[in-house]
């Protein structure tokens, strides 16, 4: 059974691409035929780290293609274990569609008001459009030093009713540099950064398997 997951978020500079490139980078080490779709046809962030992984031959391949629209990027979802639909960097049209194709979408957001606010509006309208909440959930990214700043931000989105990957991925020039050189998360030179980030990736990997565990049952 193919999987679909969508990466979606209300403003740019939340870490989207990344958390998409995460994800799938951890199922093809498992071995599964992955592909990440990437929406945004004006600065292909995903697409162009996908060269950079290329250039220096770094397993495993985590294939990345562009699409102009959800629709395009669909007719192939099929041919693959795991498709990840990396989003435009603000809502859109197209945000609803992701949301309608994915078994689970993922919103990232920093750990701010003016992050959680835009990405608990978007949670909202995605709920009034009719798709459960259930399928919903939030990942820290870019988080500082405060715990207590941490505390605040989970009990904003509990507050609001949806769920969250407790573990936050810290601000990090490691994880800027992994980026540069067509690496994920999991890839740095520094193994406490790997584990924060493979913590978060296993975590969306659970939620994943049991969406996919009740979506069989039924």
């Amino acid at each position: 059974m193919s999987i679909t997951i969508g990466i979606v978020s209300q403003k740019g500079g939340v870490g989207k691409s990344t958390i998409a490139r995460l994800v799938a980078r951890e199922y093809a080490a498992a071995g599964w035929n992955v592909k990440i779709a990437d929406l945004d046809i004006q600065q292909g962030t995903s697409f162009n780290w996908q060269a950079r992984r290329l250039r220096r031959a770094q397993e495993p391949a985590v294939p990345v293609e562009r699409f102009g629209t959800v629709a395009q990027a669909l007719k192939i979802a099929p041919q693959y274990d795991l498709f990840v639909l990396d989003g435009p960097p603000h809502a859109t049209m197209g945000t609803l569609h992701i949301a309608e194709a994915s078994q689970l979408v993922i919103l990232p957001t920093g750990l701010a008001l003016d992050d959680l606010e835009p990405g608990i509006l978007l949670a909202h309208e995605l709920v009034r459009k009719g798709i459960p909440a259930n399928r919903l959930v939030f990942v820290f990214t870019r988080a500082g030093d405060s715990i207590a700043e941490e505390d605040e931000a989970k009990a904003y989105i509990r507050q609001a009713g949806y769920r969250f990957v407790d573990t936050a991925l810290p601000e990090k020039v490691a994880y800027r540099r992994a980026s540069d050189e067509g690496l994920a998360l999991t890839e740095t030179r520094f193994t406490s950064l790997n584990a924060k980030a493979d913590a978060v990736a296993q975590s969306l990997i659970d939620i994943i398997t049991a969406q996919q565990q009740e979506e069989e049952a039924a």
